[in-house]
């Protein structure tokens, strides 16, 4: 356990510090480090971070035993304790946490995903690749910290975010670590690049998938440069870069891969080292070849979307960085379904579908209709999604009009609303639906748009399901409120569908 002056030190040494006041407590050990005023813990090291901080919290954590604050502002304070004003509060959590947490350097593979779409399916697909690697050699099961899931040998949570803080990535670095878990696959967004959370870790893989414009608002990215910017300093702390020669600004994005220690390229076009082709579907089966210079093999994947190759193929570059034999690699991906991705759920007599994803951007959503227009030929299709509120505004205009697009019948529903009103967002939203001619109908209760869609739904109709994917919570106001997964609404809707089909045939023989 470290003293409190060399957090100091190491502040110092890495010039983060601005002032600081520590008499009387440096040789204190630190016993926590956190910036949430209620884990603080007897002897730790409290955060002060965010634009919504209130002393208050501060006055919390102090009452609950922290014997020092860093901030980048003093407090004036009715009673004495040990602070640290620090010049970028955002830069100075990594360092705490990896000096509490002992992670430096890395004690496992750690391997970061970054795109617009696609981060959490790639991530499942290469932990799966991992885990059957592992199992060969008696090795444990992977760790990873996706928008679903944590698993790091000691905890298995739901995700609150895609990447978390810190604070809490090192946690699970070190909880990895105990338990003897050598591989980490890690989702990494463009909020966690841009606000440094993951500042000091080095990815011995990194993968850029795709690009697309999103997440542009005042409290997000204020326009796609910074948003583009900020996923692309990824490959400054990467080893080995995994391109997408498929993807949008490829150019861009392979002259910043140069920074990396090297690069691998993946894709179905140009030259990639990891080459996808014949891509083929037989009975709702995806199928595909991949070649590079140790092997030349045919692929199957167990989940839908013929959008899913290209995280496979991610997967496959990943995995030929780490040295993984190909049987492992085509076992995992044959058999690994990701919750709330390309989750088909259909009717008993097989008229009709309904597909729950998290498809919640342009990129997403335009690479899902257009796989679904391929694997279900001739079905209309019915779509159920929502826009967030104070965020990614332009998902409106972008979503409301790929969807009336390519939808016959548009149901607007809630889908973490914050501050702003579910009737305003599905208007607005609505409002680029019609505008290409689709029928548009706005439930604030997703349950019950849910189900409104599959009992509108006639014969050879597919519902689209889309934006929370597995997310069992909802966002209102400053608060976040529990809920049923969209899968379990499906199911249940399903099911009553079910049996309405069945009664309605015991009606005819009648």
């Amino acid at each position: 356990m470290e003293q409190l002056k060399e957090y100091l030190e190491k502040l110092e040494s890495a010039d983060m510090t601005a002032a600081f006041c520590i008499d009387g407590e440096e040789e204190a050990e630190v016993r926590g480090v956190t910036f949430d005023s209620k884990e603080v813990v007897s002897g730790g090291i409290f955060v002060c971070k965010g634009k919504n901080f209130r002393v208050e919290y501060l006055k919390e954590a102090l009452e609950r035993g922290c014997i020092c604050y860093v901030s980048e502002k003093r407090y004036e304070l009715s009673e004495e304790t040990a602070w640290i004003q620090v010049k970028d509060i955002r830069k100075a959590m990594p360092v705490l946490a990896a000096i509490f947490y002992r992670t430096e350097p890395l004690p496992l593979h750690l391997t970061g995903v970054t795109g617009t779409k696609g981060k959490t399916t790639t991530s499942y697909y290469i932990k799966a690749i991992l885990d059957v690697w592992e199992k060969k050699q008696q090795g444990k099961e992977t760790g990873i910290l996706s928008s679903v899931d944590i698993y790091d040998g000691k905890e298995l949570v739901p995700a609150k975010m895609t990447t978390p803080e810190a604070m809490e990535i090192h946690r699970h670095i070190r909880n990895c670590a105990d338990e003897n878990i050598r591989y980490l696959t890690m989702e990494v967004s463009s909020q966690a690049l841009k606000y440094k959370r993951v500042r000091g870790l080095k990815f011995d893989v990194g993968i850029f998938l795709n690009i697309s414009e999103d997440h542009i608002s005042p409290c997000e990215h204020e326009n796609f440069e910074d948003y583009f910017t900020s996923k692309l300093s990824l490959f400054k702390q990467t080893k080995v870069a995994c391109v997408n020669l498929d993807s949008a600004e490829k150019e861009r994005i392979l002259s910043a891969s140069q920074i990396a220690e090297k690069v691998l390229t993946f894709g179905t076009t140009g030259a990639p080292d990891i080459w996808g082709h014949d891509i083929e579907m037989h009975g709702g089966r995806i199928s595909f070849w991949v070649r590079c210079d140790r092997f030349h093999e045919k692929f199957n994947l167990r989940m839908h979307g013929l959008f899913n190759v290209e995280n496979a193929l991610a997967a496959i570059t990943a995995a030929y960085a780490y040295g993984v034999d190909v049987d492992s690699m085509k076992e995992a991906l044959a058999n690994v379904q990701v919750k709330g991705r390309m989750e088909e759920f259909e009717s008993r007599d097989r008229k009709l579908v309904a597909i729950v994803d998290y498809a919640h951007n342009r990129l997403s959503f335009e690479k899902l209709y257009d796989s679904v227009y391929k694997e279900y030929p001739g079905y209309e299709i019915y779509t159920v999604f929502g826009c967030p509120g104070d965020k990614a505004l332009n998902r409106r205009r972008d979503l409301g009009l790929i969807s009336g697009l390519f939808s016959n019948r548009v149901y607007l529903t809630t889908d973490d609303p914050g501050t702003e009103s579910v009737t305003r967002i599905s208007e607005e939203t609505g409002h680029y639906v019609e505008m290409v001619g689709c029928p548009c109908e706005c439930i604030e209760d997703r349950a019950l748009a849910i189900h409104r869609a599959i009992q509108d739904a006639g014969e050879k109709t597919v519902v689209l399901v889309l934006g929370k994917g597995s997310e069992g919570r909802q966002r209102f106001g400053n608060l976040t409120y529990d809920c049923p997964t969209d899968s379990e609404m499906v199911r249940k809707s399903m099911n009553n569908y079910d049996r309405q089909t069945i009664r309605k045939k015991i009606s005819r023989r009648a």
